[in-house]
């Protein structure tokens, strides 16, 4: 290692322990913070996901001045869980890196191994690993609180790791068609049960999501790109009644409807998502 190169790595461990020590200082019950000396795995749950879409949000707008800020509050939240696991025995932030680090390695034998000409295929690797354990359903280690839609996409493709899929596209949109009828099916009803509208409708977003995971998109994407398209034209919806000295409240669905119809035929997207509309 250079002598560049030392410092480098020494200054990034003294940021981390930094880190780490500001941490158990917060977390200190007589000298700490009231707000973190209380908080528990279940309470931070719903800060994780929030800093996680911060991220996210931050990369989305590509403002690297803030994914830096944003990254360095989500690992804050390893830390903190971390040094939550340690004081009750669990695990420390060591332990949490070597996982990650073993797991890396045995993931990619092409890269850690003397035989650089082994293709590896990740669902067989975790595969190998998920068979160590006395007892495991291949669906096991999918995690609960993701949301939904990606959710979805796992369970699909580890079922389809071990064959479980349509190896055709038509099958997959005819079955989207199956469950929008079924939808309609229920709706037809006499007596309307709302449950079994939820169970037809929570089929169809299913199948919707296989729909996309065949046609190689990341649903939660599409979905996150048509509520930006979604906002970004209403806004302008707002503007034109605006101009016209009417606001949401006043204004009818048909004036609404041809603002609307007004946006898309004038604001200007790339080709390829207007065919999509």
């Amino acid at each position: 290692m250079l002598v560049n190169d030392y410092y480098f790595v020494r200054d990034i461990v003294n940021q981390l322990e930094r880190l780490q020590a500001i941490t158990k200082q917060l977390r200190n019950p007589i000298k700490g913070c009231e707000w973190d000396s209380k908080q528990t795995f279940d309470s931070l749950k719903s800060y994780t996901l929030e800093e996680t879409y911060e991220v996210l949000d931050a990369i989305e707008k590509k403002d690297m001045v803030e994914l830096k800020s944003e990254l360095g509050d989500l690992l804050f939240q390893i830390v903190f869980y971390a040094d939550l696991a340690s004081e009750q025995g669990f695990f420390n932030f060591d332990d949490i890196c070597r996982t990650v680090a073993d797991k890396l390695v045995s993931r990619h034998p092409h890269v850690f191994s003397n035989n650089t000409t082994i293709k590896p295929n990740w669902e067989q690797l975790k595969q190998q690993e998920r068979d160590k354990r006395a007892q495991y359903s291949l669906l096991d280690d999918i995690p609960t609180a993701i949301p939904a839609l990606m959710k979805a996409e796992k369970i699909q493709k580890r079922c389809a790791s071990v064959g479980f899929d349509w190896n055709e596209l038509q099958p997959v949109i005819a079955k989207v068609k199956e469950e929008i009828n079924e939808v309609e099916q229920e709706l037809a009803q006499s007596t309307i049960d709302q449950s079994k509208v939820e169970e037809e409708m929570g089929d169809l977003l299913f199948a919707t999501v296989n729909l996309a995971r065949h046609l190689k998109v990341k649903s939660e994407l599409c979905l996150q790109n048509a509520n930006n398209k979604f906002i970004r034209r209403f806004k302008q919806v707002e503007s034109l009644l605006k101009q016209k000295n009417h606001n949401l409240v006043d204004a009818t669905l048909e004036e609404m409807e041809d603002a609307w119809q007004i946006v898309k035929q004038t604001e200007k997207i790339p080709s390829e998502v207007k065919q999509n509309d």
